[in-house]
């Protein structure tokens, strides 16, 4: 009991006293960044230096401002709150993890560790209602951490083969001269080989991290329209991939080769992006005009 009053005692002092909370944070920082720091240059080095996985650096920015941004009103209300014990069991976990996958050259380990380390110091430091207003950029995480290779190649090949099909589909039905072999198109003369970056797990898991980061800044007070709007994000993110595919392949038959590389490299990335993004705006604008018909419904059965 002394111990506790202790520690409650010397975070009140820290938090609400004449002493600067940088000299808690400080040490921690320090410790993180000798511990990640190595892991963050292999990361940019290595995989995150790849088409694949591109989306890991701005995961990981987002994050880090959605942590800055709830920041003080954080800091306000855990500044009369003790530390959760359980925060310890959860750095031992986090510690654990990060031997293992840095040893072991684990990167699901080793990245992943990061979030256990973060929930804990902040349980740790702040208590139980810091961990509940970070919960989002601690989950947010997740989408940089890098995939078992097993696991990508398992997936991707069914996605790229849907995807294909899909398109091979749409095209045909507009009269273009289109078949498919596989995951291979041929357009007229041309052939286009439906790459990983094209429909594979981590793109759909870049743009459901998009997703989600539109239904947090958004915030509906309507649970059925956070629910079905989360729901929708799969095939929203499967229809995004189609349509690069179909761009790519338009371009590649009416400009040539060189216009389809030239996008690819270039223009690709953006148009996966902004269909997405339109695609989840506008699923949310009909899910609103559904909420309003409800409330307008049950209105008028209410009078009735």
């Amino acid at each position: 009991m002394a111990i506790n009053s202790s520690i409650i005692l010397t975070k009140k002092n820290l938090l609400g006293g004449s002493r600067d909370p940088l000299l808690l944070w400080l040490p921690i920082i320090i410790g993180l960044t000798v511990l990640y720091l190595p892991s963050l240059v292999d990361l940019f080095r290595g995989i995150w230096s790849t088409d694949q996985q591109a989306h890991g650096p701005i995961v990981l920015s987002i994050a880090c401002w959605l942590i800055y941004r709830k920041w003080p009103l954080m800091w306000q209300r855990s500044a009369n709150q003790s530390s959760a014990p359980a925060g310890w069991l959860i750095f031992i976990i986090g510690l654990v993890l990060y031997v293992i996958g840095r040893s072991q050259e684990i990167l699901l380990l080793e990245i992943g560790s990061v979030i256990w380390l973060l929930a804990s110091i902040l349980l740790l430091v702040c208590g139980t209602t810091a961990l509940r207003m970070q919960w989002f950029p601690l989950f947010f995480m997740l989408f940089m951490i890098p995939l078992p290779s097993a696991l990508v190649d398992a997936v991707t090949m069914p996605m790229k083969m849907a995807v294909s099909y899909v398109a091979e589909t749409i095209l045909f039905w507009f009269n273009y001269p289109i078949a498919r072999t596989g995951v291979i198109l041929q357009i007229g003369q041309y052939k286009l080989l439906v790459a990983d970056a094209c429909a594979g797990l981590h793109t759909l898991f870049t743009l459901e991290a998009l997703g989600l980061l539109y239904l947090n800044l958004i915030r509906h007070d309507s649970l059925f329209r956070n629910i079905a709007l989360a729901i929708f994000i799969v095939p929203i993110s499967f229809t995004a991939n189609v349509i690069r595919v179909m761009v790519l392949t338009l371009i590649t038959y009416h400009f040539g080769d060189e216009a389809g590389q030239g996008f690819l490299h270039g223009f690709a990335g953006m148009v996966l992006f902004l269909s997405a993004l339109l695609l989840i705006i506008g699923t949310d604008s009909l899910l609103q005009l559904l909420v309003k018909l409800r409330g307008v419904r049950s209105s008028a059965l209410g009078e009735a």
